[in-house]
């Protein structure tokens, strides 16, 4: 494209908008060339580790857990456009081989976590972060949000407490992250699911709301013919994000935690075993696209 064209359109896309185009082009004419470290922000990013302790490998920690936030970032990113945007398969299938490539990330980047503290370090420096969990991610939970309806949140004790025609309200109640830090007996919260509630439970309300009815399960039931290519992706990221990522979280919790027989608490003071077994929670994006099988074993076959 020639110069002139090029001019011909910016003074065309701001006229548009109603503005002046010299006024921009003025701007433009002055304004300082970008570079990479400005543009990526680098100075801020590595500004971001705050360790708590001397020990070395708490920045290790710190930085696994922010790099699993920017790729769990990426994830909700691919995710609304899929949920705000009319539905073409072969978009929906891009998106959905980036989400796997996302989730593969995540499963792989764990060996930072298992083998890449130091044992003894890891096991005292642990304890100055309570009451703070990986539970308390904010993301995670928006990306369960986006793709199922909350009746998949809901492990089957949970569905036997809920009522007919359950309110969202009501099934944020039981929806399954409440067993990780919520005596059912006593009604007694923990610090952390307090904390954690207190922050973000009204943000995940007004969420299932807005997106009743349009999640990612929701437009695949809607959806005419899904291609047998579709259904295999779907069935890809469900498996990957609700059984091999959990399952590897758990080995590495293992590592920490069991591996000399010592069954440690988690910072959060949760069940980690049963909160982050897909066996026991049976948690599903696309229950519909399981038969009856591989419904029953789901997660047992991947320990």
């Amino acid at each position: 494209m020639k110069s002139e064209e090029i001019i011909k359109d910016i003074e065309h896309k701001y006229q548009q908008l109603g503005e002046n185009p010299e006024t921009y082009l003025k701007g433009l004419l002055h304004a300082k060339p970008i570079n990479y470290w400005d543009y990526v922000e680098v100075d801020t990013l590595l500004s971001l580790q705050k360790p708590r302790t001397n020990f070395k490998d708490e920045e290790i920690f710190i930085m696994y857990h922010q790099v699993t936030e920017l790729v769990l970032k990426m994830m909700v990113h691919e995710i609304k456009q899929l949920i705000y945007e009319p539905f073409d398969e072969n978009i929906w299938i891009d998106k959905l081989n980036r989400l796997n490539r996302y989730t593969a990330m995540l499963i792989t980047s764990f060996d930072v976590m298992k083998s890449g503290m130091n044992y003894e370090d890891y096991n005292i420096f642990r304890s100055t972060l309570t009451p703070a969990s990986g539970f308390q991610s904010a993301q995670f939970r928006l990306i369960e949000i986006y793709c199922t309806r909350l009746e998949n949140l809901i492990n089957e004790k949970g569905k036997q407490r809920l009522g007919n025609n359950p309110t969202t309200e009501e099934y944020f109640e039981q929806i399954y992250w409440t067993d990780a830090g919520l005596n059912r007996e006593t009604g007694k919260k923990t610090l952390t699911l307090r904390q954690f509630e207190d922050k973000y439970l009204d943000r995940f309300i007004a969420l299932a709301n807005k997106t009743k009815g349009k999640t990612l399960e929701d437009k695949v039931l809607k959806a005419d013919n899904c291609s047998d290519k579709l259904i295999e992706k779907l069935k890809e990221f469900d498996h990957l994000y609700n059984v091999a990522w959990p399952l590897v979280h758990l080995q590495t919790a293992q590592h920490y935690l069991d591996k000399k027989g010592e069954n440690k608490a988690a910072t959060g003071g949760s069940e980690w075993k049963k909160y982050l077994h897909p066996q026991f929670q049976h948690r599903k994006f696309f229950p519909h696209l399981w038969n009856s099988e591989e419904i029953a074993n789901w997660g047992i076959n991947n320990l």
